[in-house]
Protein backbone atom coordinates (compact mmCIF):
# COMPACT_ATOMS: atom_id res chain seq x y z
CA UNK A 1 0.00 0.00 0.00
CA UNK A 2 1.53 3.22 -0.85
CA UNK A 3 1.72 6.46 1.59
CA UNK A 4 -2.06 8.20 -0.40
CA UNK A 5 -3.50 4.85 0.07
CA UNK A 6 -2.60 5.04 3.75
CA UNK A 7 -3.85 8.22 4.06
CA UNK A 8 -6.95 7.36 2.13
CA UNK A 9 -7.75 5.06 4.72
CA UNK A 10 -7.61 7.17 8.22
CA UNK A 11 -11.04 6.90 10.04
CA UNK A 12 -9.40 8.67 12.96
CA UNK A 13 -7.02 10.85 14.26
CA UNK A 14 -4.86 11.39 17.31
CA UNK A 15 -2.52 14.08 18.02
CA UNK A 16 0.41 14.84 21.02
CA UNK A 17 -0.18 18.47 21.83
CA UNK A 18 3.26 19.89 22.65
CA UNK A 19 5.63 20.07 19.96
CA UNK A 20 2.18 19.00 17.43
CA UNK A 21 -0.64 21.48 18.29
CA UNK A 22 2.10 23.88 19.76
CA UNK A 23 5.56 24.89 18.74
CA UNK A 24 7.04 22.95 21.50
CA UNK A 25 7.37 26.52 23.98
CA UNK A 26 6.51 27.84 26.73
CA UNK A 27 6.00 31.10 28.27
CA UNK A 28 5.70 31.05 31.70
CA UNK A 29 4.43 33.32 33.81
CA UNK A 30 5.06 34.88 37.19
CA UNK A 31 2.85 33.08 38.62
CA UNK A 32 3.94 29.71 37.44
CA UNK A 33 0.95 29.22 34.71
CA UNK A 34 2.36 28.50 30.87
CA UNK A 35 0.99 29.64 27.86
CA UNK A 36 1.03 28.08 24.54
CA UNK A 37 0.58 28.89 21.39
CA UNK A 38 -1.77 27.08 19.26
CA UNK A 39 -2.27 27.57 15.12
CA UNK A 40 -6.11 28.47 14.23
CA UNK A 41 -5.54 26.57 10.88
CA UNK A 42 -4.93 23.33 12.74
CA UNK A 43 -7.58 24.35 14.46
CA UNK A 44 -9.97 25.08 11.57
CA UNK A 45 -8.79 21.32 9.85
CA UNK A 46 -9.42 19.51 13.39
CA UNK A 47 -13.24 21.31 13.52
CA UNK A 48 -13.69 20.33 9.97
CA UNK A 49 -12.18 16.78 10.72
CA UNK A 50 -15.19 15.80 13.30
CA UNK A 51 -17.71 17.75 11.00
CA UNK A 52 -17.14 15.45 8.14
CA UNK A 53 -17.12 12.53 11.39
CA UNK A 54 -13.97 11.07 11.76
CA UNK A 55 -12.39 10.25 15.49
CA UNK A 56 -10.54 12.63 16.99
CA UNK A 57 -8.20 11.97 20.06
CA UNK A 58 -5.97 14.21 21.62
CA UNK A 59 -3.65 12.67 24.11
CA UNK A 60 -0.77 14.63 26.47
CA UNK A 61 1.87 14.71 29.18
CA UNK A 62 0.20 18.15 29.61
CA UNK A 63 -2.59 19.09 32.28
CA UNK A 64 -3.37 22.34 30.89
CA UNK A 65 -6.79 23.98 31.41
CA UNK A 66 -6.64 26.28 28.56
CA UNK A 67 -5.58 23.49 26.00
CA UNK A 68 -8.47 21.33 26.95
CA UNK A 69 -10.91 24.42 27.06
CA UNK A 70 -9.41 25.62 23.53
CA UNK A 71 -9.94 21.59 22.16
CA UNK A 72 -13.53 21.00 23.64
CA UNK A 73 -14.14 24.45 22.02
CA UNK A 74 -13.17 22.80 18.69
CA UNK A 75 -15.49 20.05 19.38
CA UNK A 76 -13.06 17.68 20.71
CA UNK A 77 -14.59 14.72 22.87
CA UNK A 78 -11.66 12.44 23.67
CA UNK A 79 -9.04 14.54 25.40
CA UNK A 80 -6.51 12.58 27.73
CA UNK A 81 -4.42 14.83 29.88
CA UNK A 82 -1.39 14.27 32.19
CA UNK A 83 -0.43 11.29 30.32
CA UNK A 84 2.65 10.31 31.33
CA UNK A 85 2.60 6.29 29.78
CA UNK A 86 0.14 7.61 26.67
CA UNK A 87 0.00 3.65 25.49
CA UNK A 88 -2.36 3.34 28.59
CA UNK A 89 -4.81 6.08 26.97
CA UNK A 90 -4.29 5.23 23.74
CA UNK A 91 -5.53 1.41 24.69
CA UNK A 92 -8.67 2.40 26.64
CA UNK A 93 -9.34 5.32 23.32
CA UNK A 94 -9.34 2.32 20.55
CA UNK A 95 -11.14 -0.36 23.12
CA UNK A 96 -14.23 1.77 23.92
CA UNK A 97 -14.42 3.03 20.41
CA UNK A 98 -13.60 -0.47 18.58
CA UNK A 99 -10.96 0.84 16.66
CA UNK A 100 -8.76 -0.79 14.30
CA UNK A 101 -5.40 0.78 15.02
CA UNK A 102 -4.99 0.63 11.40
CA UNK A 103 -7.31 3.43 10.36
CA UNK A 104 -5.46 5.46 12.57
CA UNK A 105 -3.22 8.53 12.19
CA UNK A 106 -0.99 9.10 14.96
CA UNK A 107 1.26 12.62 15.20
CA UNK A 108 3.27 13.06 17.91
CA UNK A 109 7.38 14.86 18.14
CA UNK A 110 9.24 13.06 20.74
CA UNK A 111 9.81 9.63 23.01
CA UNK A 112 6.48 9.33 24.83
CA UNK A 113 5.37 9.33 21.50
CA UNK A 114 7.37 6.51 19.74
CA UNK A 115 5.47 2.90 21.23
CA UNK A 116 2.30 4.66 19.92
CA UNK A 117 3.65 5.38 16.38
CA UNK A 118 4.58 1.94 16.58
CA UNK A 119 1.40 0.62 16.72
CA UNK A 120 -1.37 2.52 14.70
CA UNK A 121 -1.36 2.59 10.85
CA UNK A 122 0.17 6.26 9.61
CA UNK A 123 3.00 7.46 11.94
CA UNK A 124 3.29 11.09 11.47
CA UNK A 125 5.51 14.19 13.02
CA UNK A 126 6.25 17.51 12.04
CA UNK A 127 9.46 18.45 10.13
CA UNK A 128 10.87 19.54 13.87
CA UNK A 129 10.51 16.26 15.44
CA UNK A 130 12.74 14.47 17.78
CA UNK A 131 15.82 12.49 15.43
CA UNK A 132 13.96 9.10 16.95
CA UNK A 133 10.52 10.60 15.77
CA UNK A 134 11.66 11.11 11.96
CA UNK A 135 13.25 7.75 12.04
CA UNK A 136 10.73 5.96 12.63
CA UNK A 137 7.81 8.25 10.84
CA UNK A 138 5.88 7.00 8.00
CA UNK A 139 4.78 10.86 6.45
CA UNK A 140 6.73 13.60 8.37
CA UNK A 141 4.51 17.35 7.64
CA UNK A 142 6.61 20.03 5.54
CA UNK A 143 5.37 22.04 8.75
CA UNK A 144 6.87 22.45 12.42
CA UNK A 145 4.70 21.65 15.47
CA UNK A 146 2.55 24.22 15.92
CA UNK A 147 2.64 26.25 12.33
CA UNK A 148 0.05 23.67 10.66
CA UNK A 149 1.22 20.09 10.80
CA UNK A 150 -2.15 18.86 12.03
CA UNK A 151 -3.84 20.58 9.35
CA UNK A 152 -1.39 19.38 7.07
CA UNK A 153 -2.38 15.67 7.49
CA UNK A 154 -6.13 15.94 8.18
CA UNK A 155 -6.27 17.93 5.10
CA UNK A 156 -4.85 15.08 3.17
CA UNK A 157 -7.07 12.91 4.34
CA UNK A 158 -10.35 14.97 3.74
CA UNK A 159 -9.23 15.81 0.44
CA UNK A 160 -8.72 12.18 -0.62
CA UNK A 161 -11.91 11.09 0.64
CA UNK A 162 -13.50 14.25 -0.99
CA UNK A 163 -14.69 15.77 2.56
CA UNK A 164 -12.75 19.12 2.53
CA UNK A 165 -14.36 21.20 -0.27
Amino acid sequence: MNQLEKFKEIHTFIFDVDGVLTNSEVLVLEDGKLLRKMNIRDGFAIKRAIEESFQLCIITGGKSEGVKIRLQNLGVQHIYLGQSDKMDAFEEFIYTYDLDPQGILYMGDDLPDLPIMEKVGLACCPKNAAPEILSIAQYVSQYNGGEGCARDVIEKVLKLNNKWD
